[in-house]
């Protein structure tokens, strides 16, 4: 299977390219970025994205995998869905126009957009929604830890997390950081996103009542984790109908 990947200079776009390369099921047909100059990543070679039209006419590949940003995103997507071809996107931080875009695209061509790719994250969810289920009434925190580097916060996967939460109890307040004389009032739940060094991934759920603590967390050791499942994803998408798909999809959770 054949794959074009967008935001390719960047972390997560060069570890999909890596790990691809190293997958007997699915070859990168080409990358985009604005950093074209800097050259070939692991052997693939990097367009700027005024390119990207002529190269999805002439290469045709059958997905585009994207970990850009949202305003470039919601630019692939339209370009993809142009040229019909599925997308996978891994970027986060789109406002609700944005989001509406990107289902506008779902439309006319298969879109599978995920806040995380780590098959772990999705077993988290379900253990989260199981936990919550069986201590009513437990204080609830939440804690997401990234690299020094991203932009977004609360990450994509706390939003994630929290709307499971929701899901089980009900809207709740979301209280992000706390200061000053801030006492913690009915259902509130504590949001925290921590920023520093090259940490991967870490997620944890805090849930504390009756004289006790339960916690909930994953952490990705490699970002190759990441690539894996949207590749994964990729594979999963091709030759699918359009429409608005999720990586639970790709488990077969939806």
């Amino acid at each position: 299977m054949n794959i074009a990947v967008t935001g390719a200079t960047g972390t997560m776009g060069r570890t999909v390219i890596e790990t691809a390369n190293d997958r007997p099921d699915v070859t990168v047909a080409f990358g985009i970025d604005q950093a074209a100059e800097e050259g070939p990543i692991d052997g693939v070679r990097v367009y700027a994205p005024s390119e990207l039209e002529a190269l999805l006419e002439e290469s045709r590949p059958n997905v585009l995998v994207d970990f850009s940003a949202p305003a470039a995103t919601l630019s692939f997507v339209k370009a993809a869905a142009d040229a019909g071809v599925a997308v996978v996107i891994g970027t986060t931080g789109f406002d609700e126009a944005g989001l509406s875009t990107l289902r506008d695209a779902s439309e006319t061509v298969p879109v599978l957009k995920a806040s995380n790719f780590a098959r772990g994250v999705w077993a988290l969810l379900r253990a989260v929604e199981d936990a919550v289920r069986a201590v009513p009434g437990y204080d609830i925190e939440v804690t997401e830890t990234h690299h020094n580097r991203k932009v977004d916060a609360p990450s994509g996967t706390a939003n994630t997390i929290l709307e499971r939460i929701d899901s089980v109890r009900g809207e709740a307040e979301k209280v992000y950081g706390r200061k000053g004389n801030q006492p913690r009032e009915g259902d509130e739940i504590g949001v925290f996103a921590r920023r520093a060094g090259n940490i991967r991934g870490e997620h944890e759920v805090l849930l504390a009542g009756n004289d006790e603590v339960l916690t909930l967390t994953h952490r990705a050791e490699s970002r190759r984790v990441f690539a894996e499942g949207a590749l994964d994803a990729a594979v999963w998408l091709a030759g699918s109908h359009p429409g608005w798909y999720g990586f639970a999809d790709v488990l077969g959770d939806a």
